[in-house]
């Protein structure tokens, strides 16, 4: 029973700290011009690797990465898919939309990196010091799950009610802002 209240726990909070975060709304706008399951798959991979990387390693991992280079990666990522969404004609009569053959893997690389170090992997990180290490993996990635399943959800409807283009347009300029929130954290930390 110790167990279940523990799990329930640490969901309920980390779903908390992770609804209506970035990655959320990365999952919402990617699913609205790309194929939803890609998406999907890609995000919950990367949560899954993530936390497994936070119990086992808990908050050393800083040590073996730079943060001037997680930010900087990130930046550019999000500068490249916010041009590319901005770029991006109407395209609503060629069904779903298609980035390239590995879609899976820059999404995956995108939350990866978009969400290292992030305040949820920390708090994962610092429940696994103190709880289970596998009941707050499983509990962390079942509560990023839920996000990114509602994140993805909401990206199809949006596809549904709006046409591509303003999608297209608000997910250019999101992750543009994305980009320069980062590029802004990396020049904190460079100055």
């Amino acid at each position: 029973m110790d167990l279940l209240v523990t799990y329930l726990n640490i969901a309920l909070l980390i779903f908390l700290a992770e609804f209506g975060d970035k990655s959320q709304l990365v999952c919402m706008t990617l699913s609205a011009r790309y194929r939803a399951l890609p998406v999907l798959v890609g995000s919950i991979a990367a949560f899954s690797a993530l936390n497994l990387l936070a119990v086992l390693f808990g908050a050393t991992i800083s040590l073996y990465l730079p943060d001037a280079l997680i930010f900087g990666l990130v930046g550019i990522l999000f500068l490249i898919f916010g041009i590319q969404s901005l770029r991006a004609e109407d395209e609503e009569d060629e069904g779903e939309l298609k980035m390239g053959r590995h879609l899976l893997l820059s999404v995956f690389t995108l939350i990866f990196l978009a969400e290292l170090g992030d305040k949820t992997q920390l708090s994962v990180a610092g429940l696994a010091a103190v709880e289970n290490t596998w009941v707050v993996w499983f509990a962390g990635t079942s509560a990023l799950c839920v996000t990114t399943l509602l994140g993805v959800w909401v990206g199809r409807v949006l596809i549904q009610k709006l046409s591509i283009m303003w999608i297209h347009r608000g997910a250019g300029v999101l992750f543009i802002i994305f980009a320069g929130i980062a590029f802004w954290q990396l020049a904190q930390l460079v100055l």
